[in-house]
């Protein structure tokens, strides 16, 4: 399964990356982190340095990735590299006189930065770009939308393939397998993260990691899973139970299903990330239960499985059309397990859009 992407798209997202570099002065800028030259090249190899200037691109890679990168690089020139791909773009810019560089700060090691500085040579003013891509990417265009849309349907799908396989006596471990390899069966490039089967006590662990415990008799059962179609990934939970569950877990259960719920509905352009946050909290402690939601409301989703913006406490950022956020209030107890529910949300013109359509009722296996 793949979504394929215009070239239109790439020229595009670097129009937009320039116009904010002269908003803010910068006349090139050194891109080293992989996730944000696909983002603007399309090019998806290992190993790769963009320079960015305002109205010319080079991509510097070394001879494993010529021939991709003539294919795939879009907007750019593709420069082959034999000496070290940091260590030849220093050298071009050093060549080429320049007097200002701006670079990610956030990707660059010290080793990196003082290799790049010592072989431009020249008196050279570099300069910390911030996260400008990645405020770029906030927002996605119709391409990024429709693979996170593809990631998720084949995430709920894959879901629904493997519940009548989640009985009492098969271990963690192996549904996780399953999952992920459905995922790939089915046409995923791959999970977007290690998938979490949690049960029992374990399943109060909010990130746990699949165990070779098997599932067992009066038991909650946590699936985070998601799929990457294209590049792009899907974030989704959903929570069951084996056997009958108490007056308390249908209590619980009900609590994180209205907190989920309500959050989505929060889900629209303009409103800030602590919106969203506060409103899973409230339905959680109308009921008695927020002090047992220990995490964030949820993430941006897009290239990378956590991106911005966080939908947490006081988090001041506005959601905008096209962006595409979790949402995954739960509740976690001690010697009990844990509940969460969790959905990929796009931010519509029309409002919210769940892009991870798996049921959320069919949580009872007995």
């Amino acid at each position: 399964m793949r979504v394929e992407e215009p070239t239109s798209s790439f020229r595009a997202r670097q129009e937009r990356l320039r116009a904010l570099m002269e908003t803010h002065h910068l006349q090139l800028l050194l891109v080293t982190n992989l996730v944000n030259v696909r983002y603007l090249t399309g090019f998806t190899g290992s190993a790769g340095v963009l320079l960015l200037g305002l109205r010319e691109g080079w991509l510097w890679v070394d001879p494993r990735y010529t021939l991709q990168a003539g294919e795939q690089a879009v907007g750019v020139e593709v420069i082959e590299e034999r000496k070290g791909i940091l260590p030849g773009t220093s050298k071009w810019i050093g060549k080429n006189e320049v007097r200002e560089l701006a670079f990610e700060s956030a990707s660059l090691t010290c080793a990196q930065f003082d290799q790049l500085r010592e072989k431009a040579r020249g008196n050279i003013q570099f300069k910390p770009a911030g996260d400008l891509i990645e405020e770029l990417r906030v927002v996605k265009d119709r391409g990024e939308i429709e693979a996170i849309r593809a990631a998720g349907k084949l995430s709920a799908e894959v879901f629904a393939e493997i519940l009548p396989h989640v009985r009492r006596g098969i271990k963690e471990n192996d549904l996780a397998a399953e999952i992920e390899y459905r995922m790939r069966r089915n046409g995923a490039e791959g999970a977007a993260f290690e998938t979490i089967i949690a049960s029992g006590p374990r399943a109060a662990f909010p990130h746990a990691r699949p165990s070779s415990k098997a599932l067992e008799e009066s038991e909650l059962v946590i699936f985070d899973l998601g799929a990457i179609v294209s590049g792009y990934a899907a974030d989704m939970t959903r929570t069951v139970f084996l056997g009958q569950p108490s007056r308390r877990l249908l209590k619980l259960y009900s609590a994180v299903i209205k907190a989920q719920a309500g959050a989505v509905q929060v889900v629209h352009d303009s409103a800030s990330a602590g919106e969203i946050d506060s409103a899973a909290r409230r339905i959680l402690a109308r009921h008695g239960f927020s002090r047992y939601f220990t995490h964030s409301t949820g993430h941006g989703v897009g290239l990378e499985i956590h991106e911005r913006p966080r939908l947490g406490k006081g988090e001041t950022t506005c959601l905008r059309s096209g962006s595409v956020v979790t949402v995954e209030p739960g509740v976690y107890l001690k010697g009990l397990g844990g509940i969460r529910i969790e959905d990929t949300v796009l931010v519509g013109p029309q409002g919210p859009e769940i892009l991870t359509p798996a049921p959320k009722d069919k949580w009872v296996i007995s």
